[in-house]
């Protein structure tokens, strides 16, 4: 340990340089080894048996790099998922785990809620067609274009930011419906929506449905073809939440095809960056039946200049109160 400091405090990787904003918040008795790296491969086990605890970016952690971190307290997520994580091994080396739920909740909500509205309006698909209008303008219209108040969103999972999107919502006049088991019974009153007691029948009677909820056990494909032919015909589908809620992509691509999806937009996919697949081959080549009917973003629903520095300061306070009260905030302890 480098003289004059006290504890060691692993960062595998992070989006943006080097950890000077950690190193600020951490604070002079703390030595950071920067692996700079999300090969989990290139840890050598001398520097994480080294480590106090360690903090994680875009890095996978499995077993055999969890049985080299004998001095670890704690290992903390700058982000909120954690599906990269084996929280078992972690659990059987006596490794508490935290995530990093309490930043970027405005960003992903606003994202959500353009998305949400761009479709609704059909600005992109407007956008697309027009290029391409030689007679007439306005009697271009695309049909149907409902009111907002006329129209229902259902929103899977009301936590933060499920909570954030509905509260965005009800100023344009949406109907809302909520899914949300783990809420408890007034939840949408306190908040203000209607609380749908099964999935089934948010899906049914959405115009929209917009997923905030995380990819569990009972969670991931929950828009495979299944759930997709329930959802409402000519509804719109916005994730901003996990890739893994709608990972059949050639049952994403038949309902678009077959228009009973009307559009959709993903900001998470199962792979990313995404491979070859027909259906982003339409959307890479703007093909006529596609335009602007899907919409993908590069998993940055939740950034902001603002929220990076939230995210990073907010990662590196969990491991200062970890360090000094033996307190991991956070700690994430769901195993499905």
């Amino acid at each position: 340990m480098t003289a004059g400091k006290k504890y060691v405090v692993g960062i595998t990787d992070h989006m943006i340089g080097s950890p000077d904003l950690e190193a600020e918040v951490l604070g002079d008795d703390v030595e950071i080894d920067f692996f700079a790296s999300t090969d989990e491969a290139s840890f050598a086990p001398d520097r994480l048996a080294r480590l106090d605890a360690l903090m994680v970016w875009g890095a996978r952690l499995g077993p055999k790099i969890i049985s080299h971190m004998t001095r670890c307290r704690g290992v903390v997520r700058y982000g909120v998922g954690y599906e990269k994580i084996d929280l078992t091994a972690l659990d059987s080396a006596g490794i508490p785990f935290a995530n990093n739920p309490d930043y970027g909740t405005e960003e992903v909500a606003d994202h959500a809620l353009a998305m949400i509205l761009s479709l609704h309006r059909r600005l992109w698909e407007h956008d697309a067609r027009a290029r391409g209008y030689t007679s007439g303008w306005q009697v271009h219209s695309l049909k149907p274009l409902p009111r907002s108040n006329k129209a229902t969103v259902g929103v899977v999972g009301v936590g933060r930011i499920g909570t954030a999107v509905v509260n965005r919502l009800k100023p344009f006049g949406f109907h809302i419906l909520g899914y949300d088991p783990g809420q408890p019974p007034g939840h949408e009153k306190a908040i203000g929506y209607e609380r749908a007691d099964r999935l089934v029948e948010l899906l049914g009677r959405s115009d929209i449905v917009t997923l905030h909820c995380p990819a569990d056990a009972e969670t991931r494909g929950i828009l495979d073809a299944g759930g997709l032919a329930r959802l409402k015909p000519g509804a719109i589908v916005v994730n901003t939440a996990r890739g893994e809620l709608i990972e059949d992509l050639d049952a994403l691509e038949v309902a678009l095809r077959s228009g009973h999806l009307s559009a959709a937009a993903i900001d998470t996919l199962v792979r990313e960056p995404p491979g070859d697949h027909s259906l982003l081959t339409a959307w890479r080549n703007r093909e006529d039946w596609l335009a602007g009917r899907l919409v993908i973003t590069p998993h940055n629903a939740f950034y902001s200049d603002h929220a990076a520095i939230e995210m990073r300061r907010n990662a590196a306070k969990t491991v200062r109160i970890l360090l000094d009260e033996g307190k991991l905030r956070n700690r994430v302890t769901d195993r499905s």
